[in-house]
């Protein structure tokens, strides 16, 4: 068989995928506990052969045997085919291990009109992404209790299509239910330190943030911040009209450098592990690995969008590209690329954030923050990734191996030996214009509308099972459940 194209596109190259033998079953639906282990020692059944595996010692030619869902071996390109395997002949396209996104609003109970269950995995399969994790916000009820969890996995289970995951959440008047929540199998906590735009999940203030971070750190729990300080923005000019450049005034870098000094001092005091989210000031880097020079736990993430996107190329009235914090200038993009190179910023995850079209008002003051990306989030960091010198398995690095580390998927993040056999097949010279009527969002909104982008998803596995060929999802429904080991 023949792929000619993935993601969302109009335009595609050709490249070649031969399978030798049948398809194997679809993966089962049932909770599941991540964890890593020996590797598998059933019979080899499906073999996948590259002359670009991207490995965690960097990108080689490689034969991968997979046995009952998990990595065997990773052996030299020439290696023979166990007798019966499944044989699949990759070419030039690279083999990554398949993307970890650990920071996915689904919204599903409450908001699926936003999006949902459903068409949330369906575009994490067609874009590369084999685990996502769900926050705790708009759905409704949000994931604060541990029936709130149960109500969500309820309504996820029988729909998801790659292996999804759940963090919880930490508002003020949830403190009593932290430990619970976390016995339960949360992989964190998520928290807002500013107003998070939906009235169901408030905000720390600084009080409650110690109080949370030192429940956490007698669990060696993990506690995720949304990093705006409401009392800067309150100083700032409001944000109306549909002027990005006003937007942009309204929420400065102090916003989130006030902020995360206040984040640092409190993790410092409690001893406490914690992530900064969606990390777009470029000016907090220096004050972040000052922190982690002196000992605090701190991991922080970036976007695609802060990465790909500058505040000089939005329209006006282009809602499509308002998120908080915002997109800022091409200089300090280039400052966050630098972070990434010094490895202060750890991972990049879609903050996929989407709403229904008229929610996207053209008023930067009233339109619903949030970009949508999930599809794209890999041929979008790879155009950047490789115009500044990077390679395949740096952007590895950033999407699959350190978001699993932070989750503790130890499963997940390599081709390796014991982990399981996730993989995206990425045709990385390959270029597309972004066409939305392909993508599988609920709402086809999208700021990467009409982009030209570099590396076509030609495939993604799940456990040894092809879920996405040609940017179409091609089995149904068969992800787990995830819970923190």
């Amino acid at each position: 068989m023949s792929e000619a194209s993935g993601g969302a596109v109009s335009s595609g190259g050709a490249a070649t995928e031969s399978d030798r033998t049948g398809g194997a079953a679809a993966p089962g639906g049932t909770p599941y506990e991540s964890g890593g282990g020996p590797s598998a020692r059933g019979r080899v059944d499906l073999v996948l052969r590259s002359t670009r595996v991207v490995t965690p010692t960097g990108v080689r030619p490689a034969t991968v045997h997979v046995a009952d869902g998990r990595i065997a071996e990773v052996l030299p390109h020439a290696a023979p085919a166990p007798a019966g395997a499944r044989r699949v002949e990759l070419g030039d396209d690279a083999l990554l291990p398949g993307l970890v996104d650990t920071h996915v609003h689904v919204n599903d109970p409450g908001r699926a009109h936003w999006e949902g269950f459903a068409s949330a995995t369906r575009a994490a399969a067609a874009g590369g992404i084999t685990t996502l994790v769900d926050m705790p916000l708009n759905s409704v009820p949000p994931t604060t209790t541990v029936p709130h969890l149960a109500r969500k996995r309820a309504v996820a289970g029988p729909k998801v299509l790659v292996d999804v995951g759940f963090w919880g959440g930490a508002v003020p008047d949830n403190l009593a239910e932290l430990r619970a929540l976390h016995a339960a199998g949360v992989f964190g906590f998520k928290s807002f330190l500013s107003p998070s735009g939906v009235d169901e999940f408030p905000h720390l203030t600084r009080a409650q943030l110690a109080a949370v971070l030192d429940e956490l750190a007698a669990l060696d729990g993990l506690l995720l911040v949304h990093a705006e300080d409401p009392h800067h923005l309150a100083s700032a000019p409001p944000a109306s009209g549909p002027r990005y450049a006003d937007f942009l005034a309204s929420r400065p870098r102090s916003v989130e450098g006030e902020a995360i000094a206040a984040l640092i001092d409190a993790a410092r005091a409690s001893g406490g592990r914690v992530h900064l989210l969606h990390l777009s000031s470029g000016e907090a880097l220096p004050m972040i690995a000052a922190a982690r020079r002196a000992g605090v736990r701190i991991t922080v993430e970036t976007c695609p969008h802060f990465l790909t996107l500058a505040a000089e190329e939005v329209p006006d009235g282009a809602t499509e590209f308002k998120c908080c914090p915002p997109i800022r200038e091409a200089a300090n993009q280039d400052l966050l690329w630098q972070g990434l190179r010094e490895g202060v910023i750890d991972c990049v995850v879609s903050d996929h954030s989407p709403s229904t079209p008229e929610l996207k008002t053209g008023d930067f003051g009233t339109a619903w923050g949030g970009i949508s990306s999930l599809q794209l989030g890999l041929p979008a960091v790879w155009s950047a990734a490789r115009a500044r010198g990077h390679d395949l398995a740096d952007v590895a690095r950033w999407m699959s191996t350190a978001p699993a580390a932070l989750a503790g998927l130890t499963a997940k993040g390599a081709i390796a030996p014991g982990r399981d056999a996730d993989f995206a097949v990425l045709a990385p010279e390959q270029t597309f214009t972004v066409d939305v009527a392909r993508l599988h969002h609920r709402n086809r909104v999208t700021a990467y509308a009409g982009r030209t982008l570099h590396g076509v998803v030609r495939s993604t596995w799940l456990r040894g099972t092809r879920i996405a060929q040609d940017g179409q999802p091609s089995v149904p429904a068969g992800g787990r459940l995830l819970t923190r080991r």
